[in-house]
């Protein structure tokens, strides 16, 4: 039984979608505040064609757009103090911090990782949901198709094969890869492409520069720069 019904017809033309154990559902119903927060950033998302030819290095720009909007909307990082109690013995349970969490809803942004990216999400929240941190996870990455187009804009190298896309995730998904936990996916398709002129790329690229150059002096000073283990293009 699928409860994918219950996607929204205008995202499902613009998103590939797939869930995992009922995760539409449990939104809809446990989280609705949370379920409408993260519909409506997706309804505003563009992939514009400026910001996928700069980048965007450690957190790129693309990520940001769907990061920041969830923040303004009183989401947070948040990482996770777990251990396992045995027989009066505290076991340490390490788990990696996730881009956005809100009212145990976990939400992580893959735009252009090494795919065992994915590996470690999805073991993230099946250990996450077993401590009962989390009722559900959310993963939005990219869909393979965009790669046409990145080869248009001289882009394609940065974005390859082995990297975060759906047919990397889709299969993981399907291997019980998140375990218990239910899980929702979003893979942006073309049809959220937008081609902002080549005047808002020169400018958007000026402003790049200058943040990198503001993280070498950050690092050189011995200040980590936001994202600094964030591998991102």
């Amino acid at each position: 039984m699928s409860t994918l019904h219950l996607i929204p017809s205008d995202l499902m033309e613009r998103y590939h979608v797939k869930e995992w154990r009922n995760a539409t559902g449990i939104l809809a119903t446990a989280c609705p505040e949370e379920w409408s927060e993260i519909q409506d950033v997706l309804r505003q998302f563009r992939l514009l064609k400026s910001e996928v030819r700069v980048g965007g290095g450690n957190r790129s720009l693309v990520s940001r757009r769907i990061d920041e909007p969830l923040y303004r909307r009183g989401w947070v990082e948040k990482g996770f103090n777990t251990s396992i109690l045995v027989d009066g013995n505290k076991f340490d349970s390490p788990t990696h911090a996730v881009d956005c969490f809100k009212n145990g809803v976990a939400v992580e942004m893959e735009w252009n990782n090494k795919d065992p990216f994915f590996d470690r999400d999805l073991n993230n929240f099946r250990l996450l949901f077993e401590l009962r941190a989390i009722h559900v996870g959310v993963i939005i990455t990219r869909a393979w198709e965009l790669q046409a187009h990145f080869k248009e804009f001289g882009k394609g190298s940065s974005y390859g094969k082995a990297t975060t896309h759906h047919e990397k995730l889709w299969p993981k998904i399907d291997g019980g890869g998140g375990g218990g936990c239910p899980v929702l996916t979003f893979a942006i398709k073309p049809e959220n492409l937008v081609d902002d002129g080549e005047e808002a790329y020169r400018a958007l690229q000026v402003k790049y520069d200058q943040e990198k150059k503001r993280d070498r002096a950050l690092r050189k000073a011995g200040f980590a720069s936001d994202g600094a283990d964030d591998i991102e293009d």
